[in-house]
């Protein structure tokens, strides 16, 4: 009897911690949000909705369990108590496992740091990657604008190559990255929601590249999904 017992309570341990990894466990903290509700939000379809929400008391520590069926991208929301909602927002890759996030009101989208998850930790290498195109292209738009209206329509022209060039190259990057990043769900979703207008070709070989566990992801599906529209598109134009 003693022996079955000890066979039960293992199976129901064992069951506990299958279930642990098969759960998002979101924790952290908002300093400064004394009073407030915090929204966990995801799009569904093309429509935002909030999965999970939070009043927030007088403590700004945090906890939501959700289960994520692929790791995709979540929002965090914060509504202040006279209903006012934030312009920013966090913006991390989830997936199931112990994630935290740390942030502050006054900063709250800019200044969350967030930790746990692979895919956002491969997401926030991205947007690093992004930002530094982004900043030599707000560099190209000065540099236009302090030639004026009376310019040669030359240097109009080679500012212009600048920028083609420079879209070009950021769109390799990324494609680059995704190919690095193969085996996470970050990659069908940086091809999806960045470089979605590039040369079918380019598609192609990222889509071929991920493993068939990403393959088989929500992002891996929708990418497959996509490629093949592409390409019925193309066919008729």
């Amino acid at each position: 009897m003693r022996y079955f017992l000890s066979i039960a309570i293992i199976f129901l341990s064992l069951m506990g911690c299958s279930t642990d990894t098969e759960m998002m466990h979101l924790t952290g903290s908002v300093k400064g949000l004394k009073k407030g509700t915090l929204l966990l939000q995801k799009f569904k379809d093309t429509v935002l909705v909030t999965v999970d929400s939070l009043v927030v008391d007088g403590n700004s520590n945090f906890s939501f369990s959700e289960k994520i069926e692929s790791p995709e991208i979540y929002y965090l929301y914060v509504r202040l108590k006279d209903g006012t909602l934030r312009d920013d927002r966090i913006t991390f890759f989830a997936e199931n496992g112990e994630l935290n996030i740390k942030t502050n009101l006054k900063n709250f989208g800019s200044a969350a740091v967030v930790t746990g998850s692979e895919n956002d930790k491969a997401f926030k290498e991205y947007l690093k990657l992004k930002n530094r195109y982004v900043i030599k292209n707000l560099g190209l738009l000065e540099e236009r604008l302090k030639l004026g209206n009376e310019v040669a329509d030359s240097s109009l022209l080679k500012i212009e190559q600048k920028q083609r060039a420079l879209i070009s190259n950021k769109y390799l990057a990324t494609i680059n990255f995704a190919i690095n990043h193969k085996d996470r769900e970050v990659a069908p979703y940086l091809m999806l929601s960045e470089v979605y207008d590039s040369n079918i070709k380019y598609l192609d070989t990222v889509y071929n590249a991920l493993s068939p566990k990403i393959k088989d992801s929500k992002y891996g599906k929708e990418l497959e999904s996509f490629i093949v529209n592409r390409k019925k598109t193309d066919t008729i134009l």
